[in-house]
């Protein structure tokens, strides 16, 4: 099953039921204004949402209308909660050793997980806004979950059940602001501003084998400017799995339904060292901090810039036949004219 949330009916928006091959979506007034109200009595909506899917596919969905992402608001358009992880401990280790910084041992066996803004995520096909190129604009490709309630101290193998929903996300990372804020030992902050999602979000089932093990064995293609730049594997090099990530957050809390635990870079090796870009017989990568920080272990000196106004932003991972899974995230970098 595939949900998205249309930008009207209010700042939550309105959720639609989309078909698989997000040609067609139709409104489930009935059963749930917005995708959080679903999620807070999930197991009362979850039917009657499959229900709507299946007449959508058999193409007697009464109101049914041509799927437009653009139309699309993040599938939550705000959330109560945003914790993301960093499971791909080989990109945690590139990054530091590039500045010096070991990496303590602990980090191979406890996730690290920052709690981000909520309050107002970006449309997939929404402008990315930034106020100065010299912070450092750079993307970060990710594989996000969708809990519902997930009570404190649960173990990682009763958080699987709790997982309903995946998406890709945007988390859109500020690098010149990122090594002040840390320094102040308070974690992120100004350096990391709105994250954008995927048209849709999916039920694990959608993605059949490929969702194994708490992990989403498909590539993730990034391109910039309309050049490949990434296509690592989610399933491979992940750390810590997606339920070990929630019990990881619901360590010492209960989490709301709707709360939305990410991934973290996604990042692959290559041969056990760091790996190349896509033109070199890589898989590339998922942000533009990786990249320089191997050009930074290899050369001395990063090559690569960071994002520049007017430029394009596009993630998306495809299934074994090569259609989209989730829709593309697609995203102009622009100034902020509002001050």
């Amino acid at each position: 099953m595939k949900l998205a949330t249309l930008k009207e009916g209010g700042r939550d928006g309105t959720l639609v039921v989309v078909s698989r091959d997000l040609a067609r979506a139709v409104r489930v007034p009935d059963v749930a204004p917005t995708l959080q109200a679903a999620l807070d009595d999930w197991a009362a909506a979850e039917p009657k949402l499959r229900a709507a899917a299946e007449r959508l596919e058999r193409g007697a969905a009464d109101g049914a209308f041509a799927f437009d992402p653009r139309a699309c608001a993040a599938p939550l358009p705000r959330a109560y909660q945003w914790c993301d992880g960093s499971a791909y401990v080989n990109h945690v280790e590139l990054v530091r050793k590039a500045r010096g910084a070991e990496m303590p041992p602990s980090f191979w066996t406890d996730p690290l997980m920052y709690q981000g803004g909520s309050d107002r995520f970006i449309g997939p096909c929404d402008p990315v806004e930034a106020i100065s190129e010299a912070h450092g604009i750079d993307l970060e490709a990710e594989v996000a979950v969708i809990t519902d309630d997930v009570p404190m101290a649960v173990t990682p193998e009763a958080a699987a059940g709790h997982i309903k929903l995946l998406m890709l996300v945007n988390d859109v990372s500020l690098r010149g602001l990122i090594p002040a804020e840390l320094a102040k030992g308070f974690g992120f902050f100004h350096s990391k501003p709105a994250s954008s999602f995927s048209p849709v979000a999916v039920t694990p089932d959608e993605l059949g084998g490929a969702w194994r093990d708490g992990k989403v064995h498909r590539p993730l293609l990034s391109f910039i400017n309309g050049e490949p730049f990434g296509r690592p594997d989610a399933g491979v090099d992940m750390t810590f799995d997606f339920p070990r990530l929630v019990a990881h957050a619901a360590a010492t809390r209960h989490l709301g339904a709707g709360t939305i635990v990410g991934s973290g870079t996604v990042s692959n090796k290559l041969d056990g060292g760091p790996g190349k870009p896509i033109g070199e017989g890589g898989v590339g990568y998922s942000c533009l901090a990786e990249v320089r920080t191997v050009e930074t272990i290899l050369h001395g000196q990063p090559r690569t810039g960071f994002l520049r106004f007017g430029d394009r932003v596009r993630i998306e991972m495809p299934d074994e036949s090569g259609a989209s899974i989730f829709g593309a995230i697609d995203q102009e970098i622009v100034r902020y004219g509002g001050r």
